[in-house]
């Protein structure tokens, strides 16, 4: 999120001015690191009590930048593959029974075993495929045609692993879908 791309950005006076026009009172420090974070393209970490506006300031960033915000709300056990996707288990539940059904035409003249095991295996691995995938919060705002403002919202509830895997995952922007052994790059998207 560039200044160049935001005027709104460019000072620390423009953001407390935009900030207050969208209903969210700003002062000088809170402006002053949002103008950093935008200079610098850095992310934020606004740490406090519940109710002094933390997801407020994040609605109003994406508010004044005109950017779809995505949150991921962290939970105990929440880990990276949840919070990038999950796999549409009924979808595949029903591709097995769909297979079940076709498997006497697909094996219909196969001789043992091996036989059997390579037409099988000619239909490939769909069930841990782009189709039954489920994105979560991260694959969405990666997978955005535009920039977005993510909010990761109560990271100190998440498992004690999670933040420092984020924060390594997020700093190198990709990550990997471990039942397809692919990896997710985030792609760099022209600013408007």
């Amino acid at each position: 999120m560039s200044t160049d791309h935001y005027p709104a950005l460019h000072q620390v006076e423009a953001i407390q001015n935009a900030f207050e026009a969208a209903g969210y009172i700003c002062t000088t420090r809170i402006a002053t690191v949002v103008r950093l974070a935008a200079a610098l393209e850095k992310p934020v970490l606004i740490e406090g009590p519940p109710g002094v506006g933390k997801t407020e300031l994040a609605k109003t960033c994406a508010t004044v930048v005109n950017r779809p915000l995505v949150r991921l709300q962290c939970y105990e056990g929440l880990d990276e593959s949840k919070a990038l996707y999950e796999w549409k288990y009924g979808k595949q539940l029903l591709y097995t029974q769909l297979l079940k059904e076709q498997l006497g035409d697909v094996l219909d003249g196969a001789k043992g075993l091996d036989e059997s095991m390579a037409r099988l295996h000619e239909f490939g691995d769909v069930f841990y495929s782009e189709a039954f995938l489920e994105s979560r919060p991260l694959l969405k705002a990666m997978d955005a045609d535009e920039q977005v403002v993510l909010l990761i919202d109560e990271i100190d509830k998440a498992d004690i692993e999670f933040p420092n895997d984020l924060l390594q995952e997020l700093d190198k922007m990709e990550f990997h879908v471990y039942e397809t052994g692919c990896s997710l790059q985030t792609i760099s998207v022209p600013h408007q």
